[in-house]
């Protein structure tokens, strides 16, 4: 009988860095959140923080779904029960703990205590605990879904992904941008179940970004010639990422240039849901995915790229942690939010919470309940 796996491809450390350059995005975006707080703040550098960065995490989907399907036998039987079984221990088991973790200590930080049970079933549900943490629960309905995604990637075809391209720019920019149906959803009674069901949409509709996905796996699929193709196209591949790069900013500066939106109403307009954004996100995942396979780079940074995306997951959901206390930290000493201030917020908190991630990681080998709980790694057998 055959088996839902191929025999073990090569790894491919372009994998791993991906996960470190989005785990820095994602904190820049974070830390752009509190910058622009300021009246003052330049828009260069929020442009730096939150439109530059906006790939971070419809990236991770596209890393995701190729390592899913990088040594899966698409035509072969899958085993849901046992896949299933695997994720929730890497993804369920850390997301629990972290959200419960977060409302812990954000209960007793700012005096909210602790939700009650139907609450708290809601806040697990939409990933509120955290700002951060609804990533987690669109993985999960990934991974749910994974049946679905085998059965439409062998379908795909090249001509295919371009269909599913344009319906996901028209899915987004009515979710993102459709006046009469956000006036609805602002409109519902604040005790109407369905209210929050729309209201974080984003937080666990897939369909936000089911094309990403498809893409990473269907490419995963046909890994060698797409191999061949970023070696033939590397130049190409560079000026699609900088022309996509330059139409997002376009439009960001656009919108505060032309149309008098502020600093914050552009990049919630400029952001990963918008045409130009969709473009960018696909064009950075096959951009990095080229420069880090084929070494485009100084070889020595190769150490460090290994670090930022070995602990790059539990950076990811330690990171507001940090924010948190270097926030206060700076509120209570008076430091007002300038440039060099938040270049420096930033820096400090991807060190230390690369930091707290190795730290942790090595504590977990010797008590591995840490491990478990926090990242989803368990002793090898």
């Amino acid at each position: 009988m055959q088996t839902a796996t191929l025999p073990r491809k090569p790894r491919l450390a372009a994998i791993e860095y991906i996960r470190g350059i989005s785990m820095m995005g994602v904190i820049g975006i974070h830390i752009g959140s509190q910058y622009i707080m300021n009246p003052a703040a330049n828009i260069h550098l929020v442009a730096l923080f939150e439109t530059f960065t906006r790939f971070s995490v419809p990236i991770f989907f596209f890393i995701s779904a190729f390592g899913l399907f990088y040594n899966l036998n698409i035509n072969a039987p899958f085993d849901f029960v046992s896949f299933t079984k695997r994720r929730l221990k890497t993804v369920l088991i850390p997301y629990l703990a972290w959200s419960l973790l977060y409302l812990l200590h954000d209960g007793l930080l700012y005096g909210v205590g602790f939700p009650d049970p139907l609450h708290l079933l809601s806040v697990l549900f939409f990933g509120n605990a955290k700002y951060q943490l609804y990533f987690m629960v669109i993985l999960l309905w990934f991974y749910l879904l994974m049946p679905l995604w085998i059965a439409i990637v062998r379908r795909l075809t090249l001509y295919r992904l371009g269909i599913l391209l344009i319906l996901q720019m028209a899915f987004d920019y009515w979710s993102s941008f459709d006046t009469a149906f956000n006036l609805y959803v602002y409109g519902l009674p604040d005790n109407s179940i369905l209210k929050p069901f729309l209201m974080y949409r984003l937080n666990y509709w897939v369909l936000h970004y089911f094309f990403i996905f498809l893409l990473g796996g269907w490419l995963s699929v046909h890994s060698d010639k797409f191999m061949d193709f970023m070696k033939k196209h590397l130049h190409g591949l560079c000026c699609f990422f900088f022309f996509t790069l330059g139409g997002l900013m376009t439009y960001y500066y656009e919108k505060i240039y032309f149309d008098g939106y502020t600093a914050l109403e552009a990049i919630n307009t400029a952001h990963q849901l918008c045409p130009w954004g969709i473009l960018y996100t696909m064009a950075a995942s096959l951009f990095f995915f080229a420069i880090f396979t084929y070494q485009s780079y100084p070889k020595a940074l190769n150490n460090l790229l290994h670090i930022l995306g070995k602990h790059s997951y539990f950076a990811y959901l330690a990171h507001p942690l940090f924010i948190t206390y270097i926030g206060l930290w700076l509120q209570n000493h008076g430091k007002l939010m300038t440039a060099p201030v938040v270049i420096a917020f930033y820096w400090a908190t991807l060190i230390l919470s690369i930091l707290a991630a190795i730290i942790c990681r090595k504590i977990g080998e010797a008590i591995p309940i840490l491990n478990k709980l926090t990242i989803g790694v368990y002793p090898k057998k």
